[in-house]
């Protein structure tokens, strides 16, 4: 190395090996070799995807490294395109060109030889010269190549800013090769235009590109990024004061004196997307709304208020219910009648309890009691886990209130829910279940569709987990104490007889659960963390399974309140993968960034697809996967009959593995056993309502496994979820604001 001098310099070589390479950044510690030099040098910096044998052409600074010696920091890097023919097999064969795998890669390069990349480039009819190759699969090949010489400079572009190569795939996705062109412009558009591409990598950008703190595009972007992260935290709305503050932290202050202009801006302009409400005149008392989520929170409110009248012509009922209790074997608690009478002559109604306390029971009631008049309710969950339950527990088919309202895709429209006020449902009684999972945008979207005359029924459990989306619509209804709510609160005698109903009560009380030898609740202390992970393992594929006679991944799921750490779902879904799911030579797979995919795993998918119709939280087994293409087959269990998804190699960042999930994705969802860790890392998210919530997701068996000091936070540890939203207090009050017409 003693040739290497200090400064700037470019250099073309291939990658000999690569030392570190982080997936998310690209960061990258590597040799090169490069001809006329003795010994390979070192490269450091973000980089493309590089593998070993890739021919690139660097450039960047000399620095010394106290312990490594001289390195080439690299500002930039271009991958060449191979010109020999081994090279041009190796670089087709890395996977780097969707639906070009080995096998094809080596009949592409004995056909087409050194012209093989020129072929896919610019002559793609030429690839159907060869057996297999139809005219679709050659265009889809050659687009794919070309996206990767294009997606290649972005990344290039992005990377010397320190932007993730999954960020460039997404811009370059949305404006390809006017994409540069669009950063230099505006940056901050990416946060509108681009899905999944927020404020901080647009601001990551602009700093690169050298723009001013005191933009007003950044400015803009800024506060309404925070209203945005305050909406995933759940909040429909922000006081003022709070959104300035928040806005500050995140600008800098020298921003200060300008938010207040620029968001007054924003709520005056048409397309600002923001709105400024004031409470009884007082600017101190100013909410600040994205939005969709004020008109959303308005003409929710309006429609409750006239479900508020009275039942125009409602039958009679007297007698009804008894006759329903003799007819179907019922012996129906107080509570419960009220709830069945309520569903017959109110247009609003609310039943909510804890487990054991009969809301099914009731359920079943209602539909028999409205049958008996002639109606056929309409059946609803928020998930399709949920809506499952519901059809089995009822025997009435159910559907999610996606499904129900007809989200899908709507040519020259794009996404759109198809029922509305223009288009109504059909049905005069909706009854909705697991209605603590209702956001609020769903929720008025629901609203919208029912017909003038219908009514509902929300049932739900008020102590679970509040919506993963915005909003606290159960909540805020039952505290605006103008809607008829029914509280079921006896245990009923088989539920007592189960430690899971018991102790479920006892967490929700702030109480300690009772365990015993014989009972369906157990709690095995483990304080190491490496012998809790152990004891997991060993529970889910070897004690469980032979104790319950099940399947260790059907019958079993691990349900963790965080997602990283030792015992998070990241690190256990890696060892439990490993576990119940070896690799095998039958078995094939597929890399995914960090992320391994084997058949027969057990996947959740992690977004709502509407064109495949499969939804967050929804659980599949992968069954077949196509290295060649990069897809995976996953069968899903659907209410009707068993279905099968395919991904595309683009899609795949939808779905991740599932043999543990955190508690928040097992809502609305029971399974046969579920392991529970509780312990001290995880102490940021020990709540009582978490626990409880992943305590009632077990139908046969809970065991938690853990330290006795962690068991104490999870359930001395109320706190509650401060949402800000003004739902409650507009449906109590008649006056209310109104707001521009959807």
């Amino acid at each position: 190395m003693k040739e290497l001098q200090s400064g700037t310099e470019s250099l073309e070589g291939t990658i000999k090996r690569i030392t570190f390479q982080n997936e998310e950044n690209g960061y990258t510690i590597a040799t090169l070799a490069v001809e006329g030099r003795r010994e390979p040098v070192p490269i450091i910096g973000t980089m493309p995807r590089v593998t070993p044998g890739d021919p690139v052409r660097v450039t960047g600074k000399w620095n010394r490294h106290e312990k490594f010696g001289l390195q080439l920091q690299v500002d930039s890097v271009e991958r060449v395109m191979p010109v020999t023919a081994d090279g041009i097999l190796k670089f087709l064969r890395s996977g780097a060109v969707k639906g070009i795998g080995p096998a094809t890669a080596k009949k592409l390069v004995g056909r087409f030889g050194l012209e093989t990349l020129t072929v896919l480039e610019r002559h793609p009819e030429r690839l159907q010269e060869l057996e297999g190759i139809g005219e679709k699969k050659a265009e889809r090949m050659s687009r794919s190549f070309q996206e990767h010489r294009g997606v290649e400079s972005v990344m290039v572009y992005l990377g010397v800013r320190g932007i993730a190569q999954g960020i460039a795939k997404k811009i370059y996705k949305r404006y390809g090769a006017e994409a540069i062109a669009v950063l230099e412009e505006n940056p901050y558009r990416v946060v509108d235009e681009v899905p999944g591409i927020g404020f901080k990598t647009a601001d990551q950008l602009a700093q690169g590109l050298g723009l001013p703190a005191l933009s007003p595009h950044r400015i803009r972007v800024g506060l309404k990024h925070v209203l945005r992260t305050a909406a995933d935290e759940g909040h429909v709305c922000l006081p003022q004061r709070e959104l300035l503050s928040k806005a500050s932290a995140l600008l800098g202050s020298e921003c200060d004196p300008h938010l207040q202009g620029v968001l007054q801006l924003l709520s005056q302009e048409r397309t600002g997307g923001v709105i400024l409400e004031t409470k009884n005149e007082s600017p101190t008392d100013t909410y600040t709304y994205l939005a969709g989520f004020y008109f959303a929170e308005v003409k929710a409110a309006e429609r409750i208020r006239l479900m508020l009248t009275p039942l125009e012509d409602a039958p009679e009922h007297e007698g009804l219910v008894a006759e329903v209790e003799q007819e179907n074997g019922l012996s129906l608690a107080p509570l419960q009648r009220s709830a069945v009478e309520a569903v017959l002559h109110k247009r609003l109604v609310v039943v909510t309890g804890g487990p054991g306390t009969g809301k099914t029971t009731t359920v079943k009631a209602m539909i028999a009691a409205l049958e008996k008049q002639g109606i056929t309710p309409v059946l609803a969950a928020p998930t399709g886990r949920a809506a499952k339950r519901m059809t089995e527990s009822t025997g009435v088919t159910a559907k999610t209130l996606h499904r129900l309202l007809e989200y899908a895709q709507v040519e020259g429209e794009g996404l759109k829910f198809q029922r509305n006020e223009e288009n109504r449902l059909e049905g005069k009684v909706f009854i909705v279940d697991e209605a603590s999972m209702i956001d609020l945008l769903l929720f008025f979207q629901l609203l919208r569709a029912l017909p003038d005359d219908a009514r509902l029924v929300l049932c739900g459990d008020i102590d679970q987990l509040p919506s993963v989306g915005a909003g606290r619509v159960l909540q805020d209804i039952i505290e605006s104490s103008v809607v008829e709510v029914v509280r079921l609160q006896t245990i009923f005698r088989q539920a007592k007889e189960s430690l899971i109903v018991k102790n479920a009560h006892r967490i929700n009380q702030g109480l300690l659960p009772e365990v015993a030898k014989d009972g369906d609740f157990f709690f095995l202390e483990e304080g190491n963390p490496d012998a809790l992970t152990h004891l997991v393992l060993d529970l889910a594929a070897r004690r469980l399974p032979a104790f319950l006679q099940g399947d260790p991944i059907e019958d079993i799921q691990i349900l963790v309140p965080m997602r990283r750490g030792s015992l998070g779902v990241d690190s256990l879904n890696e060892q439990l993968q490993g576990t119940l799911n070896p690799p095998s030579p039958d078995k094939a797979e597929l890399q995914q960034g960090a992320r391994l995919f084997r058949v027969q795993d057990k996947v959740m998918q992690i977004k709502n697809n509407y064109q495949k119709e499969v939804f967050n939280g929804d659980v599949g087994r992968i069954r077949a996967i196509d290295p060649e293409e990069g897809e995976i087959t996953v069968l899903y269990q659907d209410q009707e009959e068993p279905r099968h998804v395919t991904y595309a190699a683009g899609e795949i960042d939808e779905l991740t593995l599932a043999y543990a999930v955190t508690v928040h994705k097992s809502q609305g969802s029971e399974y046969p056993c579920v392991i529970l860790p509780v312990v001290m890392q995880h102490r940021v998210m020990l709540q009582r309502n978490l626990f409880y919530t992943g305590v009632t997701r077990a139908k046969k068996l809970v065991v938690v496994v853990g330290s006795k000091d962690a068991l104490r936070v999870a359930v001395r540890h109320f706190e509650s979820q401060i949402r800000h939203s003004r739902l409650g207090e507009r449906i109590r009050s008649s006056a209310h604001p109104g707001g521009p017409s959807l």
